[in-house]
Formats: structure tokens, sequence, C-alpha cells
């Protein structure tokens, strides 16, 4: 065979007068001639290239091949006529191989290997892709287990039913005496509110009977639990100045069972002037709070970001202290002056009062200045820290505008999840850890 582009191989040329001479390389291949048009559809398979070391087997063609087509015969027709072509033969269908690689052979002799040395796998191995073993399904080791399988909408779904808890079976620990709490800080924006809220609603909706004494001019916590607080509704001022029963500037909260809600207006903010001249001005709510007819699980106290009076008749009142804290440096500098103050109550007006609660709001993984100001408050305060750490959440801060909590607005949501993580806490807390509280 010369490699001048034709082939001079008498078994392709033939031999004798009728030879038509030497063909070239361009000529037509008897699967196809250049008259006939190539049928798109059909799907054509690349010639196999075979591998180093192959041996082409001398078999005869296959079957389903016809036969190469005689030019000079005049049975099989003009050398242009179109030839019947094979059925396509689809990508994934088995092909016959045309060759057949053979082992490498090895300078070393191959010895079999012992049957002990062989360690049994568990996962079935499979001879190539979509092939398995024995009938079973190959699974790769990325694919996740069964129980991290659910997807993130189950997951919250789950949580939500958890949260909301609809039948009204689950219930977190009651105390056998009511546990009057005060959530206070002098810096605001770190939560007080916001924490008051969800952390009443979180245990409400689990079988503790719950007050919320809204004792900020702002009545933000009032706003939060969708409760009327506009100028001329009776509120906890007229507990304070004119002595008014508690019970009758109580209000149920709609759509949360056992909570009640006693609300603030804008007329508060006058009411540390006018209790300097009252008698026994600090002790005024105390008195009010104990007179009420029901029982409470928990009253839970919204101060004012201040350390006045309002605050001090909230420290009187209560048995326990929360103090939310924003895991910043700013919320850490006047931490002193409130625990100074929490004493000064202690020594002269509460000997009861103690700090029980300290939780983390506001916490941003991202940064390494929540995480400094985490180890700081745990290393200081010990057990009285929560484990329950509040994060930085959208949803928390959007459910006051629709007057509602973030347990009722997005159960599912990172912000009810923590709040009801810390409610439980709380709850488990009071029951392990009794202390004195009021009847």
């Amino acid at each position: 065979m010369h490699d001048d582009g034709r082939y001079d191989d008498l078994r392709v040329t033939g031999s004798g007068g009728n030879s038509p001479g030497p063909v070239s390389r361009e000529t037509n291949y008897r699967e196809w001639t250049v008259n006939e048009p190539r049928d798109p559809s059909a799907s054509y398979q690349p010639a196999e290239t075979p591998p180093s070391g192959a041996v082409r087997p001398v078999s005869s063609a296959p079957a389903n091949v016809p036969p190469a087509r005689d030019p000079l015969d005049p049975a099989d027709g003009p050398a242009n006529a179109p030839t019947p072509r094979p059925p396509a033969v689809r990508a994934n269908a088995a092909v016959p191989a045309r060759f057949e690689p053979q082992p490498p052979v090895s300078a070393v002799p191959h010895q079999a290997a012992p049957e002990a040395a062989v360690a049994p796998s568990d996962t079935p191995q499979a001879s190539g892709y979509g092939d398995e073993a024995d009938g079973s399904t190959y699974v790769s080791r990325e694919t996740p287990t069964r129980e991290e399988d659910d997807p993130p909408l189950a997951m919250e779904a789950m949580r939500a039913v958890q949260i909301l808890n609809p039948s009204g079976e689950v219930t977190m620990p009651r105390p056998d005496r009511t546990r009057v709490m005060c959530v206070a800080n002098q810096k605001g924006g770190v939560g007080k509110t916001t924490t008051t809220v969800n952390l009443a609603v979180a245990l409400a909706l689990h079988g503790n009977r719950v007050l919320v004494v809204d004792l900020d001019p702002q009545g933000n916590a009032s706003t939060g639990l969708n409760v009327p607080h506009h100028t001329g509704v009776p509120d906890v001022y007229d507990c304070l100045i004119d002595s008014v029963p508690l019970e009758e500037v109580a209000q149920a909260v709609e759509g949360i069972p056992n909570l009640w809600c006693v609300p603030a207006t804008i007329d508060l903010a006058g009411a540390e002037i006018e209790l300097v001249s009252v008698v026994a001005r600090e002790s005024r709510l105390a008195r009010a709070i104990a007179a009420y007819p029901g029982h409470f699980d928990y009253v839970f106290i919204d101060c004012p970001p201040s350390l006045g009076l309002l605050t001090v008749n909230a420290l009187v009142a209560a048995q326990e202290v929360l103090i939310p804290i924003q895991c910043e440096y700013y919320a850490l500098e006047g931490l002193n002056q409130l625990i100074n103050n929490i004493n000064l109550v202690r020594q002269h007006l509460n000997p009861k009062l103690e700090v029980s609660t300290i939780l983390l709001t506001m916490y941003d993984r991202r940064t390494r200045l929540a995480d400094a100001v985490e180890q700081d408050v745990r290393n200081h305060f010990g057990d009285k820290v929560l484990q329950a750490v509040i994060p930085r959440n959208v949803r928390v801060s959007e459910a006051p505008s629709y007057g509602q909590s973030v347990m009722t607005y997005d159960p599912g949501s990172r912000g009810a999840t923590s709040y009801f993580e810390a409610a439980q806490e709380i709850a488990e807390r009071g029951v392990k850890e009794p202390v004195s509280r009021n009847a």
C-alpha cells in the first residue's frame, strides 16, 4: 500500500483486466454515496480507536452488514444507486465492539492475591455508569442520608407546628408561684420590648398564663401585641397615679390564649414627674400587681431605656431581672451601672431581687465582635446566660409592623425558633432552680 492517496490493494481494486484501477481514498464507501442526501435524524457512531496493544480479531463481518456492492455486476444495479442503510443505532444501545482490548503484559508474573487481603466492601461495585451489581441501586457518597434528606420547607413547617402548638397538647413547665420578671437595660435598642413580647407569646402558646405590663411611654409592647393604646384608653398610668385596679386596664390579646397586656399611652411620659410627690412612689406598681385577683404564671414588665422612677417601680415589683444584651461594645459599657442600681434596690427596697437571666440578642455570627462579646458575658455571668442566642433576623423586625410577634408572624424563622428555645429554657430553669416569688 502506498501513501499517495491511492490504494493498490487487490482486495479492494480487484485483479485482471476488469479492474477499474487503483481506488482513491475519496471513493464512496459502500455505506453511502455522494449523490445520496444524509439523513440528519439518524444517529452515527464514531469509529472506535483501538487501544495500544489491541489485536483486531479476524472474523467474518456481522450478519446485519450488507455485502459490498460490485459496481461492474449488473445484478447489483448502477454504482450510484442508493444502498439500503442499516437501522440507526441509539447512543446508549449495546453495540458489538470492533476491537477487543487485550490485557497489558506485565514484566512481573501475575500472582493471585490471597482472599484474606481483599477487604469486603459494603458499597456495591458497578461495572460502569448505569450498571448496578446484583440488581441494587448504586448510591454515590455525596447522596444525603435519610435523616438529612428533609427539604428546608419541611423542616420549617415542623418548627412552625412546634412553636404554634395548635393542638395545645405540648406544654412548658409551669412554676409553683408567679414569676415576676423585669426586662431592663438602660441602653436603648437592645431588644427589651422584642424579648418581652416574644417570650410572653411563646409561654402563653404552651399552657402558661402570662401578663405583660408595658411600662415604656413609647408603647411598643402594646403595638407588638396589637393592643389599643391611643389617648383615652385606660393604661398603666391610671394604675400608678390614680390607683386604678390592674384588672380594669388589662386587655386580652387577640388570637393568643392565656395572654393579657396592660397597655401604655403617651400619658405615661409625665408619670415620673407626678410620682415625685407621691407617698411610697417606688412600690406603686408592686402593690397593683399583688392586688390582682387572678393568678398568673409569668408577669413580664417592659421597662423604658432609663433608670428613672418607672424602672425603679419595675425593679421593686419584680423578683427576677432579665437583661437583654446586644452583642456590641456599647451594650457592655453601661452594664456595670445597671448592676450597681440593681444592687442599690436590693439593699434598700427589694431584698428578694436578683439578676436571674441574661439573654444575648442581635448576634451576628459573621463578625468576631459578636463572638468576643458573648465570651466576655459568659465568663462574667456564668450560668445566668441562656444558651439560646437571638440572631439578627429581619422577620423579628417585620413582625411589629403587622401587629404580631415573630412567633405568629413567621413561626418557622430563625428568630422565632431562637425565642422559643429561650422561653423553654427559662421555663425549665424556673422549675429546677426555684426562686422566691409572690403568691
